[in-house]
C-alpha cells in the first residue's frame, strides 16, 4: 500500500520546471544559510555549503539574477527575490516532507533518508507537497526536527537553543540536531538519543566545556562541546 503510493507520487506528470535541478539545490543551499545567520550571505558561504569552487558559484549566481531570482552585490552579498524566496521554501517543503515520509512509512532511519529525499525533492507535481502533507498528517516538523514549511510558506518556530546553555542540574528535551551528517546521526543512535529524547546536565568540565549527561533517566555519557553545540532543546 505504502510502496504503491511512494510510486504514484513520482509518476504523476511532471510540471516543466522553470528551475534546474542545479539551480534548485543552489536556492535550497541559500535559504539554509538565511536561516542559520542575519549576516549577509556571501558567495564564499555559498561554495562551502556546496562543496563548490568560487568560480563556479559567481556563475550560478548570475544565472539566478538573470531568472529574478535572487539580487546579488558585492556589498550586500546575495537576498532573495520574492520568486526566488517562494520556490526556495517550496524545495525545503517537499525535501523536508519526504523525510517524514521515509522514517514514518518506509521505516528508513534518520541518519539514510537525506541523500534519498535529495532527489524526491524535485519532483515537480504541481499538487504532491500538498496531498503528501495531508497524508502524513501536517507535521510541523521534519525527523531531525528542523521546520516544515506550510503551504503558504510560514514556517513552524525553529529550535534554537543548544545542550550547552542548559544549567547544571536541569533536564531538557532534545527537539533538534543542528549537524545531520551520518555519522553524527549513527552517534546519536548507538547514545540511544533521539528527537524527544531527555537528557539532565549533571557536570560542566572546566577545562574543556564538555558535559556529563544521563539520557532518557538512564545511562550517563560524557560529551565534548561540538557535541552539545549541535544539540537543540524543545
Amino acid at each position: 500500500m505504502l510502496f504503491a503510493l511512494f510510486i504514484y507520487f513520482c509518476r504523476q506528470p511532471y510540471l516543466s520546471s522553470m528551475n534546474t535541478l542545479s539551480e534548485e539545490n543552489y536556492l535550497k543551499a541559500i535559504f539554509s544559510l538565511t536561516q542559520k545567520s542575519e549576516e549577509k550571505i556571501s558567495p564564499t558561504a555559498i561554495a562551502e555549503t556546496m562543496g563548490n569552487n568560487a568560480a563556479s558559484v559567481i556563475d550560478m549566481l548570475r544565472k539566478l539574477t538573470d531568472k529574478q531570482l535572487i539580487e546579488y552585490d558585492k556589498k550586500q552579498g546575495v537576498r532573495f527575490t520574492p520568486k526566488g524566496l517562494k520556490d526556495s521554501i517550496l524545495i525545503v517543503r517537499k525535501h523536508r516532507l519526504w523525510e517524514v515520509f521515509l522514517v514514518e512509512k518506509l521505516g528508513f532511519h534518520w541518519d539514510e533518508i537525506h541523500d534519498i529525499a535529495e532527489e524526491l525533492e524535485h519532483v515537480s507535481n504541481i499538487s504532491m507537497a500538498d496531498r503528501l502533507d495531508k497524508f502524513l498528517g501536517f507535521p510541523e516538523y521534519d525527523p531531525h526536527g528542523d521546520p516544515i514549511p506550510k503551504a503558504n510558506g510560514k514556517l513552524p518556530k525553529p529550535f534554537t537553543i543548544s545542550l550547552t546553555e542548559v544549567t547544571i542540574g536541569n533536564t531538557c528535551k532534545v527537539g533538534a540536531v543542528k549537524d545531520t551528517s551520518s555519522s553524527f546521526l549513527q552517534y546519536l543512535l548507538k547514545l540511544g538519543i533521539g528527537i524527544g529524547s531527555t537528557i539532565k546536565v549533571l557536570e560542566r568540565i572546566d577545562f574543556d566545556k564538555s558535559l556529563v549527561i544521563q539520557i532518557n533517566g538512564q545511562h550517563t555519557n560524557t560529551v565534548s562541546q561540538l557535541f552539545s553545540e549541535n544539540i537543540l532543546i524543545a
